[in-house]
């Protein structure tokens, strides 16, 4: 597709993504969703990018022109628009955010009426209504026909009681010192709120954002600053948020960042022992590591990988009727609280985990060695098919005779091949990963 990528439209605010494409989209949204409307009411937020004021205006003239009724909410976390879609009837939810990218790109995300993302079939016909000059025309509207607009400061309370209602009724946070770093993003304001209202002892930092300090330097992309303040401040637990606050990282009593395959396993067993995990199993993604598998598999839980991606995560736990899921990265879904990656949803259920086990946060997530790993991107001027390149899948089958895994893809967004290797012998790892590189470079320079 040309304008849609793994997670909605993101590109650099006012050349990929301006004022004329976020309003002629907001019209294909307007127009798609309209066949099925039911209460003519779209709600839109954002986070703290300077360039949302832009897109937020042109998407809200864009939904307007084709006769939707707009309820715009400021900055607040994507899966806080997923919550209130589907809680205050809407037809659909725009969430305006790049999410962990740098200040200067921005993205435009969207829910159905439900709060779930879009499928691919949906944004391939949005997309379709995008490029059709005829249909975008006859579809705007005139006189009492345009739609409206109107901004609503008080929803905060809706999502903040919300998240606040998956914590277990019969825990406390009274006497846990929490460090939360909001990366001067969306959840700079419901963040603390929510931990404050539960009883810890929060401390909070880069949370004051200008529009352009979003994801700088801090954040779960960045955890340095959240790892010191943990160590200063003698806490007992660190979350780092990502710009809109679905991704997730935690920081021990130590400073260590736990690994997020580490997170994943301990809550996944933790759901388990509190009858909480549905038909006993799980979805993670192709990246996680396999020391994951085989600590889920000690413990009778089974784990289905999906492509990269929390979309792809929720697509299996709906297939599969599961309820929890998530990437390495930190995208954790507990789809029984909300319908995509949510990080305050997330970080109850790990201090609840960490007040449960009797455990410091260190000993608590310290439950299996992860296998070594070794990444490499090559860069590539044509991204051949692999399965065309002479010899390519006798290389890979020798690789997994060695009891190695591979994972083998082109970018999405560069001309990369990006190559995992991971494995039980580090040295293995080592000259297999030269031998594949050099395969690869002298097959792919053609």
């Amino acid at each position: 597709m040309e304008l849609f990528g793994t997670d909605g439209v993101r590109g650099k605010a006012g050349k990929k993504l301006d004022a004329m494409t976020a309003m002629r989209l907001a019209m294909a949204v307007g127009i798609y969703f309209r066949k099925e409307s039911i209460t003519n009411r779209i709600i839109v937020g954002k986070d703290t990018r300077r360039s949302g004021y832009m897109i937020e205006n042109a998407i809200v003239s864009g939904l307007t022109a084709v006769g939707y009724n707009v309820i715009q909410i400021g900055p607040m976390p994507t899966p806080a628009i997923a919550f209130l879609t589907e809680n205050m009837r809407c037809d659909a939810g725009i969430m305006i955010s790049a999410s962990h990218n740098p200040y200067y790109d921005n993205g435009v995300k969207f829910f159905d009426k439900k709060g779930n993302k879009l499928s691919v079939s949906i944004e391939k016909n949005i997309e379709k209504i995008y490029f059709d000059d005829k249909l975008i025309r006859e579809n705007q509207k005139i006189s009492l026909d345009i739609g409206t607009s109107k901004r609503i400061d008080d929803v905060i309370g809706r999502y903040i009681v919300h998240i606040k209602n998956s914590f277990p009724k019969d825990l406390t946070l009274n006497g846990i010192r929490v460090v939360i770093d909001t990366a001067n993003g969306a959840a700079y304001k419901v963040a603390p709120t929510i931990f404050a209202e539960l009883g810890a002892d929060v401390i909070v930092i880069n949370n004051e954002p200008n529009g352009s300090n979003i994801n700088q330097s801090c954040g779960a992309l960045h955890p340095q600053a959240l790892s010191q303040e943990v160590v200063k401040v003698r806490a007992d637990i660190g979350f780092g948020l990502d710009g809109d606050a679905d991704r997730l990282v935690v920081v021990d009593e130590t400073g260590k960042t736990i690994d997020g395959d580490k997170l994943i396993g301990a809550l996944a067993f933790y759901l388990k022992t509190e009858n909480k995990l549905l038909n006993n199993a799980i979805s993670a993604t192709v990246m996680s590591n396999q020391a994951l598998e085989d600590y889920l598999l000690k413990k009778d839980i089974s784990l289905f990988r999906c492509d990269v991606g929390d979309k792809n995560v929720l697509e299996v736990l709906q297939k599969k009727d599961l309820n929890f899921g998530g990437e390495q990265s930190g995208h954790i879904i507990l789809s029984d609280y909300a319908k995509t990656g949510d990080a305050l949803a997330s970080a109850l259920q790990v201090i609840a985990f960490v007040i449960k086990s009797q455990k410091k946060t260190s000993e608590a997530f310290d439950i299996f060695d992860l296998y070594p790993q070794f990444l490499e991107n090559i860069p590539v001027a044509h991204k051949k098919p692999l399965d065309k390149i002479e010899g390519y899948n006798e290389f890979i089958e020798r690789l997994e005779n060695l009891g190695i895994r591979t994972l083998i893809r082109y970018s999405g967004t560069e001309n990369l091949l990006r190559v995992l290797l991971e494995g039980e012998d580090i040295q293995i790892l080592q000259t297999e990963m030269e031998n594949l590189k050099t395969f690869l470079k002298r097959a792919l320079s053609d």
